[in-house]
């Protein structure tokens, strides 16, 4: 197949492409207000271009026919592709190329109580890193699996609930600010992906060395590879789980590691406030 073949999209979606244009447009003219590093801008690019192959490309066919590739594109959709964008610190910037009316409207929407509600809730740091899990692990139950490759409101459905909490979660864990106001603790974005990676390589390693088809669903649909045995595409999907995502979540430790240390070094680790207590103390003294 050549390249033109593999960028056809298996199943054309106008309101994704319109997401894609919007976003890109939105980090265009933002990027003519604030200044962003060419690191930043490849971070968000690349994670933007992994995004597209994923969801609008000949890929999402192969997903649908095999279990590996299926997994390797929720990898690229909940961990890579989340984590490179959000990497680029991106919200400033596509803020910022909103039109002057909407981001009036934005700022006015955030200080209501129902603005502040949905801030919490989707910055929550125990709520966004338990649905990051959950919603992996739950759309790999066998039933589960089979209906929502059958279904394409369920098949969207999930790959758009993976994009999310990705999003979501990545968000967390990037954020380069002290607590507060960072939501999540320096100390607490390293120990997060420790704890919910486990999971996932726990399921990862449970779905590798399962001796018989879990998911028939990939041979009802037509297996891509002919002489590809289900327990073989099975083994090699729960290996991409339980290996390569866990290493894109050491990365983001990695980069909280990163944070934590650049903070202690700038001594941005407490608050003003908790820094003159001690002087304090010691003036009463």
């Amino acid at each position: 197949m050549d390249v033109l073949g593999w960028l056809t999209p298996w199943e054309f979606s106008p309101a994704l492409l319109l997401m894609f244009f919007v976003g890109i447009v939105l980090f265009v003219r933002g990027t003519r207000v604030h200044r962003v590093s060419a690191a930043r801008q490849a971070l968000f690019w690349v994670g933007l271009v992994f995004l597209y192959l994923s969801l609008h490309t000949r890929v999402d066919y192969y997903a649908e026919r095999l279990f590996f590739a299926h997994r390797l594109q929720h990898l690229v959709l909940h961990h890579l592709g989340p984590l490179l964008i959000m990497g680029a610190y991106p919200g400033q910037v596509l803020r910022a190329g909103l039109p002057l009316s909407l981001r009036a409207w934005l700022r006015r929407f955030l200080q209501t109580p129902f603005g502040r509600f949905w801030v919490w809730l989707l910055t929550h740091k125990i709520l966004v890193p338990f649905m990051f899990v959950f919603l992996v692990v739950v759309w790999l139950i066998p039933t589960v699996q089979f209906y929502s490759m059958l279904d394409w409101r369920l098949y969207r459905l999930m790959n758009w609930s993976v994009v999310i909490s990705g999003f979501l979660y990545w968000n967390l864990i990037l954020d380069r600010r002290p607590s507060p106001p960072a939501v999540m603790s320096p100390g607490g974005r390293i120990i997060s992906p420790v704890i919910t990676m486990v999971p996932q390589m726990v399921v990862g390693a449970i779905i590798t060395f399962t001796e018989y088809d879990l998911y028939p669903i990939f041979d009802l649909c037509g297996r891509a590879i002919p002489g590809m045995s289900a327990v073989t595409d099975q083994g090699i999907g729960g290996l991409t789980m339980w290996i390569l995502a866990g290493f894109v979540e050491v990365f983001g430790l990695l980069f909280a590691l990163g944070t934590l240390m650049r903070l202690s070094a700038k001594k941005r680790l407490t608050t003003p406030r908790q820094r003159a207590l001690p002087a304090k103390a010691s003036g009463a003294a």
